[in-house]
């Protein structure tokens, strides 16, 4: 099926941005640079403006039935998602069924999981709602690591931007790589980007209570750079090992090395966006003693190296 007729179902509150990713991708003509021309297709089941926050809303030109022979029907993010309107339901499930592109935009994959199409397919969506969508559509395979998941006709993207990412793979996907590229070069975006969104994630040090573990923790976090083993984290807090590991699992959810680890990667995340530390700097002090040893764990925790993480997310002046 040609990529030509686009559909852009909203919902009340629209997400303005997740929307605007949409309308910046297929709702602009550039045939003057050689972009196939889509007809662009705003639609919503109710025929008045919608709310968009912040004291803004959206009128869309097209009820539902715009949506009947589209090529691709494409669902933004809204807090309606996780409860859309059966017509909003029937549309995507029609659209489905006849071979058309679905596809997500962050919270908006709840109504493709309502819809049914999630069922037995990979998807993604925000790493906030990961959990929530897994619970939710058990017969879906839920990925929180990617930016986004074609699984046959339907396309799930991450959170907000991830949302270019996505768009950008069906153009280069149906239209070519040198369409994908004219496109992302007028929107200043990469035509494709490296790593998912766990590069992304904060993993913030879990509270425990004052009378367990918590201050083990704190002092765990105070001395990131020094060596220690359970044996000592265990004497620490006046346990055996084996009650301090055990203990440790329950109220962290981990175990006491891929807790230390996982706090030298965070560690490593900020040194790398708000200094000029080189990479093996950064690697003693985030207590990985070696460059080595830090590019292998921060490729493991966040898809991505460091120094590729730090050319993304370098905070600058």
């Amino acid at each position: 099926m040609a990529l030509r007729t686009v559909a852009v179902i909203l919902q009340e509150p629209v997400a303005l941005f997740e929307y605007g990713v949409l309308a910046e991708v297929f709702g602009i003509d550039r045939t003057d640079e050689g972009v196939p021309a889509f007809e662009y297709r705003v639609c919503s089941e109710e025929d008045r403006p919608l709310d968009a926050r912040n004291g803004t809303s959206v009128s869309a030109a097209h009820r539902l039935d715009a949506a009947a022979d589209a090529d691709l029907v494409a669902v933004p993010a809204s807090p309606a998602a996780w409860s859309s309107s059966p017509a909003v339901l029937d549309t995507i499930r029609a659209a489905h069924d006849r071979g058309a592109w679905i596809m997500s935009v962050c919270s908006g994959v709840f109504s493709l999981g309502a819809a049914g199409v999630l069922d037995g397919r990979s998807c993604t969506t925000h790493w906030r709602h990961a959990e929530e969508l897994a619970a939710m559509y058990p017969a879906a395979r839920v990925d929180p690591d990617v930016l986004y998941v074609r699984d046959g006709n339907v396309i799930s993207s991450a959170g907000t931007a991830a949302g270019i990412d996505a768009a950008l793979h069906l153009v280069r996907t149906e239209l070519g790589a040198s369409v994908a590229a004219t496109i992302s070069r007028r929107m200043v975006v990469p035509p494709h980007r490296d790593g998912g969104q766990r590069q992304y994630v904060e993993r913030p040090v879990p509270t425990c209570e004052a009378e367990s573990l918590g201050p083990v923790l704190q002092w765990m976090v105070e001395h990131l750079e020094q060596t220690f083993t359970v044996d000592d984290l265990a004497r620490r807090a006046t346990m055996s090992p084996r009650t301090f590991a055990r203990r440790f699992v329950a109220e962290t959810g981990t175990t006491p090395h891929q807790w230390v680890t996982d706090q030298r990667v965070l560690r490593a995340r900020h040194l790398l966006e708000a200094s000029d530390l080189s990479v093996e700097e950064v690697a003693r002090d985030a207590g990985f003693g070696s460059a080595a040893l830090l590019r292998h764990h921060f490729a493991k925790c966040t898809g991505i190296s460091p120094t590729a993480f730090r050319a993304q997310h370098r905070l600058t002046a």
